[in-house]
């Protein structure tokens, strides 16, 4: 009998080249495990089954984390307003983890001797999945053929074409991943430093024009209603909120970042609903915290992005960041306003029964009613006084016309 691996299969160029390389080349019987994090239909799904039986596996299943994969680190992603370098929402460095643990957990089931996956050599995705393998599954062998034969793309389309797999290979030119938390898009003109993607090489395309009102509704720091809407499955919610925003193609951007092997790369990504939510939520946060709750919020809300692009979501620290982000959301609860528009959208408003920005205290700029103006004369007079000192003892060292000389 010949030994089991299991693939931890997408549909893709890289992964179609994995299955016909590891059945000829290695000999292995190929299982396909599609771990999907919310971004297939069920017509993508049995089309992905039905090309991964032409390639030759010896089976495909579907594992659906999609809702571990929300419960466990989304609503984290939301608690902490996470950016990675102030611009892309980890669609795909955060969803890695949630496939690899699926797939260790099948590997196992079915008895398998290898698990494979089609990263390739200069990325982080490598990282992330042989990490979770070695951490969780020492006894099983990884392989990753494309990362040691070091292969192009165009290397993997000649290999499939001399094996009569005929696909659509124009689409193919780029490496797509698409997932509950946004869909990102690499190759060609992302391998350069001074190119963007054409328009159509963005899954979504515009549909609509003019604007469109969108409200959200959050409840301790969860999506309970859209437009008036009431959500009880939060994964559907945020489904909405994409199809809704995606139709004005909001959310694309290049991403430019450290990767976890050193280098510097680049992406693509198209991520409607989650810029959109991490926009409305951190804005509703600005009102119903205090400052320094929203300071050491993105202290921790960084560390927790950064841990989970690095590959370090095993780590026990990341659970302890997640108490903290949850406990500052028990009062970020509120409706906002957002306004959508071709290729972007804005923040227009919120309300809540727990906005800070009462009246009652003083209206900025306008009217002081909770205290005098001799509080803040004194108020001022103490603020200074430390500067006012340092400035004494070292006659003059604070003169700023002296500095721009």
């Amino acid at each position: 009998m010949k030994d089991k691996v299991v693939l931890a299969y997408s549909g893709g160029l890289d992964t179609s080249f994995c299955v016909k390389y590891l059945t000829e080349e290695k000999q292995l019987d190929v299982y396909s495990a599609l771990a999907n994090t919310g971004g297939f239909s069920e017509n993508e799904l049995k089309d992905i089954e039905s090309k991964a039986y032409e390639l030759g596996v010896t089976e495909h299943t579907a594992l659906d984390v999609t809702n571990r994969y929300y419960q466990r680190c989304i609503r984290y992603m939301i608690y902490g307003n996470v950016l990675k370098n102030n611009t892309y929402p980890l669609s795909v460095s955060s969803e890695r983890i949630f496939q690899a643990l699926a797939i260790v957990e099948y590997a196992r089931k079915i008895g398998a001797k290898y698990i494979a996956h089609g990263s390739t050599g200069a990325g982080n995705d490598q990282i992330r999945f042989d990490l979770t393998f070695q951490v969780l599954a020492p006894e099983i062998k990884v392989i990753a053929p494309i990362r040691n034969l070091q292969l192009s793309r165009e290397q993997e389309i000649d290999f499939l074409k001399k094996r009569g797999i005929n696909r659509d290979w124009t689409k193919m030119e780029y490496s797509i991943n698409k997932g509950l938390w946004g869909t990102s898009v690499g190759g060609k003109e992302t391998l350069t430093s001074n190119q963007t993607l054409p328009d159509e090489a963005y899954p979504s395309q515009l549909q609509k024009e003019g604007e469109e009102t969108l409200t959200i509704n959050f409840e301790k720091g969860e999506i309970t209603k859209v437009n008036g809407e009431a959500f009880t499955d939060k994964i559907e919610a945020i489904k909405t909120i994409e199809g809704l925003a995606a139709s004005y193609a909001v959310g694309r951007d290049m991403h430019v970042g450290d990767t976890i092997v050193g280098i510097k790369g680049r992406v693509g990504f198209e991520a409607a609903a989650p810029l959109v939510i991490i926009k409305a939520h951190h804005v509703l946060e600005k009102h119903t915290l205090t400052k320094w709750q929203m300071h050491w919020k993105e202290q921790l809300g960084n560390w927790y992005g950064m841990f989970l692009h690095e590959s370090q979501y095993l780590e026990p620290s990341m659970r302890d960041i997640e108490k903290f982000l949850e406990s500052t959301q028990r009062n970020v609860t509120g409706k906002v306003i957002i306004k959508l528009k071709p290729y972007r959208f804005e923040v227009v408003g919120i309300e809540s029964d727990h906005d800070l920005m009462s009246s009652v205290f003083g209206e900025y700029g306008e009217m002081n009613k909770a205290w005098t103006a001799s509080d803040v004369e004194g108020f001022t007079t103490m603020l200074a006084t430390p500067m006012k000192i340092y400035n004494a003892v070292n006659k003059g060292e604070l003169n700023l016309e002296d500095a721009e000389d």
